[in-house]
């Protein structure tokens, strides 16, 4: 099963007349990478992160196979799975041969993947599955939800490791230009709160742009990306680099 763990895949620089609101970033081989797995004419199946917002998943959807058309990738069917659909979950994602997981919150995410019992179903068969953001972190086997809203970094309740879906032990922290400065209930989000919890732990911080292509055993990480484990931080490579992890 190729798996693709994004950061963000999406670049909003667009071509004049392209009528998408992005495209896929062509660095770090992203797009070649994706026609190797990826033939035209198949499946595709978007899976929210926010179960309730159809207007929003529906969009998502839309946009993203939109992406893949633009990139010669097209489908012959796009369907999205949230709460008007979650009783079929078993035979969309059977049906599907391009699955997106989408971004968002990551707890509220893991929630609803459960609800579905994604894990199991994704275990079914191969296919190509796609991470964006919390996409990504929920793919792993144990995910951190490293925290993000007002008031989880100081909750005692707060779960910051989850159950996941099991597609990876690699653990993904997305976003890091964007986010590598933000202080959270008076803590700096990485230097204070993750830092912290990456004792025993190994996190993969990405820019966005950058992914970590899993297949056939083997993992390699595209484009600039950073390793955090027992509270230190190291850069392992630049924009444009690549490197088996």
């Amino acid at each position: 099963m190729p798996l693709y763990l994004t950061s963000s895949p999406c670049d909003d620089d667009v071509p004049a007349g392209c009528g998408l609101p992005c495209i896929f970033f062509h660095r770090n081989g992203f797009v070649e990478n994706l026609r190797r797995h990826v033939a035209p004419g198949g499946r595709f199946l978007a899976i929210a992160a926010w179960k309730d917002d159809h207007a929003r998943n529906d969009e998502m959807a839309l946009t993203f196979a939109g992406c893949f058309s633009y990139h010669g990738m097209g489908f012959t069917r796009v369907d999205v799975l949230d709460s008007r659909n979650a009783h079929r979950a078993a035979a969309l994602v059977a049906a599907a041969d391009v699955i997106l997981l989408a971004g968002g919150h990551v707890p509220t995410q893991n929630a609803f993947f459960r609800e579905l019992g994604l894990r199991a179903l994704l275990a079914d068969r191969e296919r190509v599955v796609m991470g964006v953001s919390a996409g990504s972190m929920n793919a792993a086997d144990v995910v951190y939800a490293q925290p993000e809203e007002p008031g989880e970094a100081t909750d005692p309740g707060y779960q910051r490791f989850l159950p996941g879906l099991g597609l990876t032990q690699r653990n993904i922290l997305p976003h890091y230009h964007m986010v590598r400065d933000n202080v959270i209930d008076g803590m700096r989000l990485f230097e204070d709160v993750t830092f912290a919890d990456s004792h025993g732990q190994t996190f993969h911080a990405l820019a966005d742009g950058s992914y970590i292509l899993q297949e056939g055993g083997r993992a390699t990480l595209y484009g600039e990306g950073w390793v955090i484990r027992d509270g230190v931080m190291r850069k392992l490579q630049e924009d444009g680099e690549s490197c088996p992890l």
